[in-house]
Order: structure tokens, then sequence, then C-alpha cells
């Protein structure tokens, strides 16, 4: 059961990942500042499989996703403005 909720989110993320980038290369969309929310997401996906993988599911697991949520969260600032057309 291990290898199969590990392999289907590391797919996930992967795929995840891959659209991000495509869409943020279409839109144009340059910088850092405005990928750290998404950056943060996918640390804490990561974070946590790594934590289910090594039995580690603690505070210090806990703490970490806190703040990576909160950092996430708080970059959200400098997300670009979607533009909105008129149908």
């Amino acid at each position: 059961m291990k290898i199969l909720l590990s392999s289907l989110l590391l797919l996930g993320l992967f795929t995840s990942v891959a659209v991000f980038v495509h869409k943020r290369k279409k839109a144009g969309v340059k910088g850092w500042k405005t990928a750290l929310t998404s950056i943060c997401c996918y640390s804490v996906a990561v974070l946590n499989l790594v934590a289910y993988w090594l039995d580690g599911l603690g505070i210090i697991s806990w703490v970490l996703t806190i703040f990576l949520l909160m950092l996430g969260a708080y970059y959200t600032r400098y997300m670009p403005a979607a533009s909105q057309s008129s149908a």
C-alpha cells in the first residue's frame, strides 16, 4: 500500500510540475517570486512524502508543513493578477 500511495503522489507531483512550468512559459510569466507559492506547495508534498517513507510523521514534519504553508500564503502577493476577458 505504501508503494501505491507513493507512486500515485509522485506521478501527480511530476504531472503538476510539468503543467505548471508549461503554463508559466505559455503566459510569459518570468521571475522567481511569482513561483514561490507553488514551490512551497510542492515542497509540502515532498516533505510529507519523505516523512511518510521514513515514518517521521511527528512534530517536526507538522511544523515544517505549517511553515511552508504560511510562507506560500505570504508569497501570494507576488502572483500575477488574472486578466479578465469579456465574453
